[in-house]
């Protein structure tokens, strides 16, 4: 977001915060606030030689999100503040600050308005999120797109008997970042923001809007979603070639998402339909998780995830996942350190090609925690997304630190 756009919200949401918070004391006396703080330091190791010139193989990289959470009135008034901040060895673009959320948020009986900026999650299935669409990407800090960029909005909500209602009205369109030239994980030539158009004369401030129903029935619970707006995903057409052009579409989309407990046994659901005037397409993610409990009544917890990948863009899906298989395994040892790993597979049923991921992490003490992630391509084949990405298998340790 550009700094001139992030002052005027930062002034607009402050000014009225305060204002809140000063009738907010003469008339209630319950003011909890509540800060934290995470400090992060990164080692980022590539076990080839970079693709492009200029790349490197060891990144180090450190990070701070502080964090501050205030309520009064009986928790029926909140304000959070959440920023986030990394420095990274080489990769310009990966030194970057954000505001993941700063927002004002007004609760009463069964509604919840929310204004400023704040990060929305949607989705069930373990390998990708398809129906999660409310924020933007933050490509340099996830692969897996799990990190979220704040996301300007006006969000209400309404619970009822006959479930969940949700409207949101997002003012501005983020784009996403992606590494620059000494970076890894990225294209052939180097992209940056500036590099992508909208399509609309509004460019970024072209409105969004979105609407999401959820509610369970018995073990199952099921959200309907539709969005309508600026894409969050770019288009890339004529890659690495004289007549390259990299756009966000106005797009609609509508989503299912579907979650069933049933005993050990957890089923889960998403697919999209998404409509453009360049691509419409259908993609669906489905599977399961069965989880041994208790094993040797040791407390260990053995989760056995499977996943089938589907996504009507074949090779040009950006995800990668076009026709493919997720096998993987999380164990839970309930332990007080809160030890837990995840590992597995994406297997490409066209080409053969496989990604393997591995994450663990681990408490130490009361305010330490350790993580290392694994992310290894193996045999992509020219015709696949991810092939510009096939040097690109790393190892990473991360140490934290919480105050």
């Amino acid at each position: 977001m550009g700094l001139i756009v992030l002052r005027r919200l930062w002034f607009v949401i402050v000014t009225f915060f305060f204002w809140h918070l000063s009738y907010a004391q003469s008339e209630e006396k319950d003011l909890q606030g509540d800060f934290e703080l995470e400090l992060q330091f990164d080692n980022r190791f590539f076990f080839k030689d970079g693709l492009y010139e200029s790349q490197e193989r060891n990144f180090l990289s450190l990070a701070a999100q502080p964090e501050y959470n205030l309520e009064w009135g009986k928790g029926n008034h909140i304000f959070k503040i959440s920023l986030f901040g990394r420095w990274d060895q080489h990769d310009d673009n990966r030194t970057h600050f954000d505001v993941r959320e700063l927002y004002y948020q007004r609760v009463k009986n069964n509604w919840e308005l929310s204004i400023g900026l704040k990060k929305v999650f949607w989705g069930v299935t373990e390998s990708v999120h398809l129906v999660d669409v409310i924020n933007q990407t933050d490509q340099v800090e996830s692969f897996d797109g799990e990190q979220k960029l704040g996301q300007p909005m006006v969000h209400y909500s309404n619970l009822t008997n006959f479930g969940n209602f949700e409207l949101f009205y997002l003012p501005y369109q983020r784009k996403r970042q992606f590494p620059a030239r000494e970076g890894r994980v990225r294209f052939p030539e180097v992209v940056e923001r500036e590099d992508f158009d909208i399509d609309s004369d509004m460019e970024e401030w072209r409105p969004s809007f979105a609407f999401r129903w959820s509610h369970y029935f018995g073990p199952v619970d099921i959200g309907i979603s539709h969005f309508y707006g600026v894409g969050r995903e770019p288009l890339f057409t004529g890659l690495g070639t004289e007549s390259q052009e990299f756009f966000y579409p106005i797009m609609n989309q509508t989503g299912i998402d579907v979650q069933a407990v049933t005993g050990p046994m957890l089923w889960k659901v998403e697919s999209i339909y998404r409509d453009t005037e360049f691509q419409d397409f259908l993609a669906l993610a489905v599977g399961a998780e069965y989880t041994f409990s208790n094993i040797a009544s040791k407390g260990l917890d053995i989760g056995v995830l499977l996943e089938y990948l589907y996504d009507e863009r074949d090779d040009l899906a950006i995800s990668g996942f076009a026709n493919d298989l997720f096998i993987a395994t999380r164990l839970a040892f309930n332990d007080v350190n809160s030890t837990e790993i995840l590992g597995g597979m994406v297997y490409d049923l066209d080409h053969k090609s496989r990604l393997f991921s591995v994450e663990t992490s681990r408490r130490i003490g009361d305010s330490w925690k350790v993580e290392i992630e694994a992310r290894i391509f193996d045999n992509l084949q020219e015709a696949e997304f991810l092939h510009f990405f096939r040097d690109d298998s790393f190892l990473q340790f991360g140490l934290s630190k919480f105050f």
